[in-house]
């Protein structure tokens, strides 16, 4: 009997790596995933992470004026203008929210246009990064949304900016193509201070190689930044088109936000189906006129703003789809109809769009008054040709370097959006700093993005979309300035704000804590978002309970 001693000595020896593997194999790790709405915001706006200061307030010790000026700095980390931004975007952060899953997705530009107010309301400043001054001068050309989130992150780190704007306005499209009753003028204006308040100089009037040479700046600045977005519209190119009743879009709206009076006559026609096309239709409404949209795709390809178009045709504007201009047609000089052409859509195009093409014979007249082209824009290079290429573009960098000392971003070099232009500006300028400081820029996280498949949604109570209110159709019309969307309520924003799922990241639930029968979890005694609980891998039995109760994703099995 005392033979086997041995052999059985062996034999709980190897059976104690078996535990030991299969603790390895099921214990959990703490991982920060990315969450969809963060994946798809063009400006990298870290969304999940400035809603959790007041989704989790009561977690992390905090009062609700607290986690709402700890929100917006680290909001406007990323975008300094989120009460702008919480009323253009077209908010591509909600196209795959997880909350979707299980009910509605969360009304993330909402919930960011209401900080952005309560910050204006609050005469909250930008927050400056601590550092001394840097005595390097920085010079942009354009205050449209690139450039001025350029100048906002280049002045918070210390620098010296400069920037000079043709108009007699700073915004860009913001002012002079998006109509007030979208985007007030206060919001807008009150954004845009607090830029300036950092002491960035704003040159307006000015325009560079008129009044200012592209080699005075170069002599003036270590540095340029070129936002000058594309507010040079591109013809129909069809007969008829020149000459009085044929106006573009970017033209007509610049007219209508300058307060300046355009004759429109009875019946306009608007040509395009983006955001630009169905602002002119709906101010060109506001006129009294009767509208009808051209576009020459489906709904299903329009790029303009999906509420957008909503609203547009509840508010009388006729939208034909797969319709295509053919001919003006004038009499005596003046517009009296448009030649339409039917089109269908064939194979997908470069841009994963159908091709839109003639049926033959097909074609038909609309009577008009006025044509109001916004088929597309393309930069104004007049004065600045010296930093295009032979094609008549620029082709900045990941980090938006064109040449030695000058960076680009926004519509200039390349149509988006308001949001992908402030993004575009925010990493030319980390681009920039790095250099003249001489520090690496760190690199990104390279996250696994977190779907509701690997979530819990049950844990989370249900609950509805808020919906805002708008005003009254006889008020659009009765006061054509005014903003036709309402913001939220506070308890609105509260109990939408409290349907973030915070997606991969640590909510604070405590289920791990709970459910852990070994004690591996400890509470952190200085929590913040997404660090709540710390983890002990040696006393872990490998259950994977906490695994299977983490409604959020944040722990998963360790590779």
């Amino acid at each position: 009997m005392g033979a086997r001693t041995e052999p059985i000595r062996d034999l709980a020896g190897d059976l104690s790596h078996v535990r030991a593997r299969q603790i390895a194999l099921i214990s959990p790790q703490q991982q920060e995933k990315l969450s969809p709405c963060q994946m798809n915001c063009p400006s990298g706006t870290d969304i999940r992470g400035w809603i959790a200061f007041i989704a989790q307030r009561s977690k992390l010790g905090l009062s609700t004026e607290q986690a709402y000026t700890r929100a917006w700095q680290r909001l406007v980390e990323f975008n300094p203008l989120p009460a702008v931004l919480g009323r253009v975007c077209p908010h591509p952060c909600e196209n795959q929210c997880n909350r979707g899953a299980k009910d509605e997705v969360v009304s993330i530009h909402m919930l960011e246009r209401h900080i952005g107010d309560w910050a204006l309301a609050h005469n909250l400043p930008l927050p400056q990064l601590v550092g001394k001054v840097n005595d390097a001068s920085i010079g942009v050309v354009g205050a449209g949304p690139a450039g001025l989130s350029f100048a906002y992150q280049m002045a918070r780190r210390g620098y010296a900016v400069t920037i000079y704007e043709r108009l007699s306005q700073p915004g860009g499209m913001l002012r002079y193509g998006i109509p007030e009753y979208r985007l007030p003028r206060a919001i807008l204006d009150g954004e845009i201070q607090r830029i300036i308040e950092l002491g960035v100089e704003l040159r307006l009037d000015c325009a560079v190689g008129k009044d200012i040479s592209v080699d005075e700046l170069r002599r003036r600045h270590v540095a340029l930044f070129v936002g000058i977005g594309a507010s040079h519209p591109l013809l129909l190119d069809i007969p008829g088109e020149q000459g009085p009743g044929v106006l573009s879009g970017t033209g007509f709206m610049a007219c209508i936000n300058q307060h300046q009076p355009v004759e429109v006559g009875k019946r306009v026609v608007v040509v395009g189906g983006g955001n630009t096309a169905i602002d002119a239709a709906r101010a060109a409404l506001r006129l009294g006129a009767e509208v009808t949209m051209l576009y020459r795709r489906t709904r299903q390809e329009m790029p303009a703003m999906a509420e957008e178009i909503d609203d547009a045709m509840a508010e009388g504007v006729d939208i034909q789809f797969l319709a295509a201009p053919l001919e003006i047609l004038r009499e005596c000089g003046c517009v009296v109809g448009i030649r339409v052409q039917k089109m269908a859509l064939g194979e997908p195009d470069a841009s994963g769009r159908r091709t839109p093409r003639p049926v033959p014979g097909d074609t038909c007249v609309l009577p008009a008054t006025t044509i109001i082209a916004a088929i597309s824009q393309q930069p104004d290079w007049r004065g600045l040709e010296a930093l295009i290429t032979a094609a008549g573009t620029i082709r900045p960098d990941g980090g938006g370097q064109i040449a030695d000392g000058l960076w680009a971003g926004g519509d200039v070099a390349g149509l988006g959006t308001v949001t992908s232009a402030i993004g575009d500006g925010r990493r030319a300028a980390e681009d920039l700093h790095a250099q003249l400081t001489g520090e690496q820029l760190p690199a990104p996280k390279q996250l696994e993005v977190i779907t509701a498949a690997s979530m819990h949604l049950s844990f989370y109570a249900p609950g509805e979309r808020v919906r805002a209110e708008t005003i009254t159709m006889a008020s659009r019309y009765s006061e054509p300035s005014a903003e036709i969307q309402c913001g939220l309520g506070e308890e609105q924003f509260l109990a939408e704000i409290g349907r973030c799922l915070s997606c991969g990241s640590c909510l604070g639930c405590g289920n791990c804590w709970m459910y852990c029968n070994a004690h591996s979890y400890e509470q952190s005694k200085a929590p913040k978002p997404g660090d709540y609980f710390i983890f002990n891998q040696a006393s872990c039995e490998g259950c994977s309970k906490c695994i299977e109760v983490c409604p959020c994703g944040f722990l998963s099995k360790s590779k």
